[in-house]
């Protein structure tokens, strides 16, 4: 256990080093890899930046999950994974430089999708405590496939402030790798553990102000790595699926709940905006800074309170999700209460 434990430290630590190499070399213009990222009246910057600092995190990840490879038992099943990741990500670096179309997009995200379900790893029990309910098969693969897309969407959705995708990179699968570490699956935690700390790697030149962008090659990748790292852990048992909803909830909430009121405005939900609750932040006066430790503070009590609430009961669980929710309620009423209509626009 305690070699394991040593692999997993230098594997990501050595991923944190690649990337943040990577992403200082990415973040001069005249790097060939780089593209510019041009303000416009949607944009919360102001200066044209490269926004392909995604290629750092992947970089970074790159070497540390093939040492993890060769060094512990992978499961199987994770080639198709990493397949899947590799299709989103490629496209997502087309999409950067050529701009593809929404629907040749989708279809190669659900292509991604599928490899999840040819992996094994499709959602089939949903389980909260001692309650559970096992979906019929063809219900595991519609849910799965659309809930990856949806995962993989909206992490691209709200990659639009300075150090705020990175910084949910970093929580997020930092207390992923938490829960494989507790559950004994040390593959597990070092996959988890090497895509937080190239996402940290990253963060470095993308806090406030940002020196680079993730683009869509690290945001959507990102999104992808957190679908299927919930299913692995889910089909594994280290959790069930509410606690990576919740530690991802600060995404998975303001993005959901925008869309939500986009779609019944009938407005083009694929086109960029400045509705999102942390831009609504930003343009009030917060600033990047100030919102994104903010969200980081969020993002922290989301992943203690999901480590502190599996070890409980049932009810408790119930409970400490019904608050949670109550929570957000309450940021949402908050936000229309100060926010005139010429804002929400």
């Amino acid at each position: 256990m305690l070699l394991h434990l040593i692999v997993i430290v230098l594997s990501a630590l050595g991923s944190m080093v690649v990337s943040l190499f990577v992403n200082y070399r990415l973040s001069h213009s005249d790097s060939q890899l780089s593209s510019l990222d041009h303000p416009n009246h949607r944009s919360l910057h102001d200066t044209p930046t490269p926004r392909s600092g995604g290629l750092a995190i992947l970089a970074g990840m790159v070497p540390g999950c093939l040492s993890l490879t060769f060094l512990l038992s992978s499961p199987p099943g994770l080639g198709w994974l990493l397949l899947g990741f590799l299709i989103v990500s490629g496209l997502s670096f087309l999409d950067d430089h050529r701009d593809l179309s929404p629907l040749v997009r989708l279809l190669v995200q659900f292509l991604a999708a599928s490899m999840i379900v040819v992996g094994g790893f499709e959602l089939t029990i949903v389980s909260v405590g001692s309650l559970s309910f096992r979906l019929p098969e063809t219900l595991a693969i519609l849910t799965t496939l659309f809930s990856t897309v949806w995962m993989l969407n909206l992490y691209n959705f709200m990659d639009g402030m300075d150090g705020f995708a990175g910084g949910m990179g970093m929580f997020g699968f930092w207390f992923l790798s938490l829960f494989g570490l507790f559950g004994d699956n040390t593959f597990y935690s070092g996959v988890a553990l090497v895509i937080a700390l190239s996402n940290t790697g990253f963060l470095a030149l993308n806090f406030p102000p940002a020196k680079i962008f993730m683009g869509d090659v690290g945001s959507v990748g990102m999104g992808y790595a957190a679908a299927a790292l919930t299913l692995w852990g889910v089909q594994d048992g280290l959790f069930d699926l509410w606690v990576p909803l919740l530690i991802f909830s600060p995404f998975i909430v303001d993005a959901s709940y925008t869309l939500g009121r986009r779609l019944l405005k009938r407005e083009k939900v694929w086109q960029a905006h400045r509705s999102h609750y942390y831009q609504w932040l930003v343009r009030r006066g917060w600033g990047h800074r100030k919102t994104v430790l903010a969200e980081y503070l969020l993002m922290g009590s989301c992943g203690i309170s999901a480590l502190w609430l599996h070890s409980g009961s049932t009810i408790t669980i119930l409970q400490g999700l019904l608050a949670w929710g109550l929570f957000y309620l309450a940021l949402i009423l908050w936000r229309h209460q100060f926010a005139s209509n010429s804002e929400e626009e």
